[in-house]
């Protein structure tokens, strides 16, 4: 199985990149629409709109392509024996923070949805910035591997 696998690593690791953009995207995005949802009047028709915009988001972009990451993830990590290095343990943990927040987000926008609007706008607009910072430390430990 090791062999199959390292045999296709440059394609596993071009589709882990690929899905890791289209994940970030969309874990930048979701909190993004959440400011402009609160923002609008309550039982207005935007509501209905952005209610299924942040549906499709999830759906169709974020939902997936953080399943593909994992899977894609963990399969060079197999192909590769990483499993032994610190380094991927400390990225590994930081993908489980980054999933944890996925979740929230999504258990939010069920919120959204229902018509709680429990959190401000400034603090929607300060978790936006926890995939940036959570990007920036993995590409580190991916990059230079420091332990």
């Amino acid at each position: 199985m090791q062999d199959v696998l390292a045999m296709t690593y440059y394609w596993l690791k071009a589709g882990h990149v690929i899905f890791v953009i289209f994940w970030m995207a969309g874990l930048f995005m979701l909190p993004r629409l959440f400011v402009y949802h609160q923002e609008s009047a309550p039982d207005s028709p935007d509501q209905a709109l952005w209610v299924d915009r942040e549906r499709k988001l999830l759906r169709i972009i974020l939902n997936p392509s953080m399943i593909v990451v994992w899977l894609l993830g963990l399969a060079l990590a197999v192909s590769t024996g990483a499993f032994t290095q610190g380094w991927l343990h400390a990225k590994l943990l930081l993908v489980l923070v980054l999933s944890g927040y996925h979740g929230y987000l999504a258990g939010y926008a069920r919120k959204l949805a229902r018509g709680e609007r429990p959190l401000a706008g400034r603090t929607l607009r300060l978790l936006n910035e926890v995939p940036g910072v959570a990007a920036a430390l993995i590409v580190v430990l991916v990059v230079v591997k420091p332990f």
